[in-house]
């Protein structure tokens, strides 16, 4: 059962459960206060404005009850995905390299956006090819990534950057980076490849009655 973490704000949560169910997947909101279920397989950190972005995104999540018991399944090769607010929240608990700040514009962005494969190589890009571009929404205010170099070279020479952001084309431009983040870098991997990160929303280009199932790739990481 995968469970979706349920903080208050979460606002994506009901999609990513609706999203996993289309695919095949047992999926159930967990309210963060509460403990994982046993039969946890999976975890999803949702989008939405935990605690309204206070403080800084993510930051006030990562200390809610559940995360230790997040953080000790992740340990143990739980696969758990953070999308949006949840990878805000998978950074700021330490499940994940850097921070998500800021956009450059200063301004909420919501607009769908190119993303090119830099690592196919992975549970969560296994779907696709090395390369290939692909189309997903967002939706945020705070989706600039942000690391020091030295680290950011070690996740470049570690193949841990999922995903850029791109022209449809597939060139990594400073034109095509909605938010100003390193590299254009949109989704990373935590120390463990069962752990990423990513701002995009892959459960809002899942379905096919949306007209976009791009992002199923990415939520069929949970199959293994």
């Amino acid at each position: 059962m995968i469970a979706v973490v349920q903080f208050g704000g979460s606002n994506c949560d009901r999609d990513a459960v609706r999203a996993l169910s289309d695919l095949g997947f047992e999926a159930e909101r967990v309210w963060h206060e509460d403990p994982l279920p046993e039969e946890t397989t999976g975890i999803v950190l949702p989008g939405g404005f935990s605690y309204g972005d206070y403080l800084r995104g993510g930051a006030m999540a990562a200390r809610s009850p559940i995360m230790e018991s997040v953080r000790e399944a992740a340990e143990e090769g739980v696969p758990v995905l953070g999308v949006c607010n949840g990878a805000q929240i998978g950074c700021e608990s330490g499940l994940t390299p850097g921070a998500f700040t800021t956009n450059a514009s200063a301004r909420f962005q919501c607009e769908h956006v190119y993303l090119r494969v830099e690592n196919a190589d992975t549970r969560w890009t296994a779907a696709y090819d090395e390369g290939e571009v692909i189309e997903l929404p967002i939706a945020h205010g705070e989706g600039r990534f942000e690391l020091d170099a030295e680290r950011y070279e070690e996740l470049e020479a570690d193949d841990r950057i999922l995903f850029r952001y791109c022209d449809a084309e597939g060139n990594v431009t400073d034109e095509a980076n909605p938010n100003g983040s390193l590299g254009n870098v949109a989704g990373v991997l935590g120390d463990s490849e069962s752990v990423a990160v990513l701002m995009p929303h892959p459960e809002r280009a899942s379905l096919p009655q949306l007209g976009n199932t791009d992002g199923r790739g990415v939520l069929a990481g949970f199959e293994g």
